[in-house]
């Protein structure tokens, strides 16, 4: 995993970053929105401040982060990892940017075909959240491991809090019911600009919660050469 990085000067430089530059990089789907309100905001973009409490400062943020995660198999890529201060907490940050994009399989369609390695990384995954046995199978795996990436980086980094956040660009929160299914399973109560919180076993705090970000995101900043300022 890496461990040098270079500052994004603009939008573009979030394209390379991609797992697949061209077919992601599109107007109107998550990566580009999340690139203009994240280069756009003067620290965390609003929706996502008010949603932690409205006090932050962003110390570091790092798009398409990979967080290695127990067992063999792919990284968790968040689409933007950030260090931030809440108040008088730590938090390290994990995001989920989406618009009309699913969250991907669900845990029994990721299950398939069965394998050690699949229950290993499952099971350590719910140690980390705090559930006890198997998750739900109708559950979005992405959610799952996204919030364990936080969880893992949050440990790296000595924060007492993780927190993973949704951010959609959906003007009608499109999967939102995939989200609170998940924060039923984790026994929260997250949903449309409201944050849950629990104390997990390992000591660290869980912040999960949606935040709805601005649909001026959604437009092509290639064909006005310049990043939406946020109106909300």
């Amino acid at each position: 995993m890496a461990r040098i990085y270079i500052p994004a000067q603009g939008v573009a430089d979030w394209q390379a970053l991609l797992a697949d530059p061209v077919r992601q990089w599109r107007a109107g789907y998550s990566a580009m929105a999340a690139a203009q309100s994240w280069q756009a905001a003067a620290g965390l973009p609003p929706e996502i401040d008010a949603l932690l409490g409205g006090e932050t400062e962003l110390q570091l943020a790092i798009p398409e982060h990979k967080v290695p995660l127990p067992g063999r198999g792919a990284d968790s890529q968040c689409d933007v990892f950030a260090l931030v201060q809440a108040g008088a907490q730590g938090v390290a940050l994990a995001i989920e940017a989406k618009v009309d994009e699913p969250f991907g399989p669900t845990v029994a369609e990721w299950l398939r075909p069965r394998s050690d390695n699949k229950q290993f990384r499952l099971s350590a995954i719910c140690d980390l959240l705090g559930l006890d046995g198997p998750p739900p199978e109708v559950l979005r795996y992405q959610l799952l491991h996204r919030t364990a990436a936080a969880v893992l980086e949050a440990q790296r980094f000595r924060r007492p809090v993780a927190a993973m956040v949704v951010q959609s660009f959906s003007p009608g929160a499109r999967w939102l019911e995939d989200f609170e299914a998940f924060a039923r399973a984790l026994d929260m109560d997250a949903g449309y600009g409201r944050l849950g919180r629990k104390r997990l076993p390992c000591g660290t705090e869980l912040w999960i919660g949606w935040a709805q970000g601005a649909p001026d995101f959604l437009a092509d900043p290639t064909q006005t050469g310049e990043t939406p300022a946020w109106t909300g």
